[in-house]
């Protein structure tokens, strides 16, 4: 188990690797662009800038909203035994399928205002489930009558079909889940402090697959968040009441309570995370450091600057799920902590260091209390260090950089114990000179291509009796006419000779 839970963080790691731009761009133009940051620095407000921010907000938001379909694609890319374009090519259809079953069903049998969003949750279901199919089936043999579409070209197919059976299945299992996060909103708002400490932990939890959006907008848009009385108006939600009260000038005193939804986010995001940043960091082996650097630092600095945590969150989310219990669980005393000391410092889009600027030493330490955030801050990124650096090395987390242990590669020979289909292929790689001799192999729908690069040492007479109709010399190798079976013995060979990952 805890080798599966290793290699799929490994799968996540191609996509979480585009998070830390995707999320400066959308981070920075959307803090840059709105309202609040052009009242404080006017000359952010010129056109030309302004474009510019919206252009990236645009684009890692463009990012952000198919995180869904790129993990899918990312899961069964890194899962895949072999043919891993194949895998990620039947997964982007497979979750294409699934939400569009969602969408009809929606569209036909519920409310006009109905929605299901399952989030990397989803996404996680569908990239495994295409990776078993991919594993199980990408070398099928079917009947002749139907042998182009055998080998990896049968995946997609299955794929797309089953795809159609989950979304049926989420439609009817996921409402009641959706209601039961609800329900759990309306209790917490009715716990007071302890409320913010339960907020905090499950908003963190829910949001390791992308349902905390389920959470946060009935605290900050509905009566849930509050109600109150600004400037002569009565106003409803924790982030409403803010910036009615934000943008009164007669308003005296500290901002609403609503913002303990909001001001437990800073310690954790701009002091924990990147201090686990640093501990992760130096918890990997010093020769994998300068290659990983990178990507800790714009994780760490993409948190500090703009509150997106994914980044940092999915390199050891699903290598130690455990790991990220623990994260919720302090970052819920975050919000506990900033609920007893009375912090109202608000945001807009989350709790980076441009909001924290924005909503706390911009309006001033009467209204907000942010200079509590600071010693808060420091303590939470002594903590956040000490628990990253001990625990990813002491059990030896698949964080980037770690060193995972790999099986050994088996000797390529033809035996009892392989499939005929192994050991017909081992014996074409021989014909064809040996693994050394072979560049690149493909297939068409009847011919096996292979590019050699000595085609002397081509046995073509022992090509032809294992099954090969013909034998065609070309420039710089040769095809061989196998028929339908020549898209499934390029599949094999480039697993045998290790060329398809």
């Amino acid at each position: 188990m805890f080798k599966k839970f290793s290699r799929l963080g490994q799968a996540f790691m191609l996509p979480i690797a585009i998070l830390p731009v995707a999320g400066l761009l959308l981070g920075l133009g959307a803090a840059l662009s709105n309202d609040a940051a052009v009242a404080a620095f006017p000359f952010l407000g010129v056109s030309w800038l302004q474009t510019i921010f919206s252009i990236m907000s645009a684009a890692g938001n463009a990012v952000f909203a198919n995180l869904p379909l790129i993990f899918t694609i990312g899961v069964a890319v890194g899962l895949a035994n072999g043919d891993k374009g194949t895998a990620g090519l039947s997964a982007a259809v497979a979750y294409l399928v699934y939400a569009g079953t969602i969408a009809v069903l929606l569209e036909m049998f519920s409310a006009e205002d109905a929605s299901i969003d399952t989030g990397v949750l989803g996404a996680l279901v569908i990239g495994l489930i295409v990776t078993s199919l991919h594993n199980k089936y990408r070398q099928i043999q079917l009947p002749e009558f139907l042998g182009f579409f055998g080998g990896n070209r049968f995946v997609p197919i299955i794929s797309a079909l089953t795809a159609i059976l989950i979304g049926i299945a989420f439609y009817i299992i996921w409402p009641p889940i959706q209601s039961g996060l609800e329900q759990v909103g309306e209790w917490i708002a009715n716990l007071g402090t302890i409320g913010s400490f339960f907020y905090g932990f499950f908003l963190r939890l829910t949001g390791a697959v992308g349902l905390h959006h389920t959470i946060y907008p009935l605290f900050w848009y509905t009566s849930l968040g509050g109600t109150e009385t600004v400037a002569g108006d009565v106003i409803s939600g924790a982030q409403n009441i803010f910036f009615a009260q934000l943008a009164d000038p007669n308003h005296v005193g500290l901002y609403t309570r609503g913002t303990r939804f909001f001001a437990g986010r800073f310690a954790t995001m701009i002091f924990g995370l990147p201090a686990a940043c640093l501990g992760m960091y130096h918890s990997i082996p010093k020769e994998n450091r300068a290659k990983n650097k990178g990507f800790y630092f714009s994780s760490a600095l993409t948190s500090f600057l703009t509150g997106i945590t994914e980044p940092i969150e999915f390199s050891f989310l699903f290598s130690a799920p455990w790991l990220y219990v623990i994260h919720a669980f302090l970052d819920g005393v975050s919000f506990f902590v900033a609920d007893l000391l009375s912090v109202r410092v608000g945001n807009t889009f989350s709790g980076g260091l441009i909001d924290f600027i924005l909503f706390g030493p911009l309006q001033g330490n009467d209204k907000t209390n942010w200079i509590r955030v600071i010693p808060v801050g420091i303590v939470w990124a002594l903590v956040y260090y000490f628990l990253f650096r001990t625990l990813v090395r002491k059990f030896k987390i698949a964080v980037p950089g770690m060193n995972i242990e790999t099986e050994g590669s088996k000797e390529n020979v033809v035996s009892n114990n392989n499939s005929d289909l192994e050991n017909i292929s081992i014996q074409i790689i021989d014909a064809l000179g040996g693994g050394e001799n072979i560049e690149h192999v493909t297939a068409c729908a009847t011919r096996l291509r292979v590019t050699s690069k000595n085609k002397a040492k081509v046995d073509q007479d022992a090509l032809k009796k294992l099954g090969a109709t013909a034998v065609v010399e070309v420039q710089n190798g040769i095809q061989a006419v196998f028929g339908n079976k020549a898209n499934i013995y390029s599949s094999k060979i480039n697993e045998i000779l290790g060329m398809d990952d």
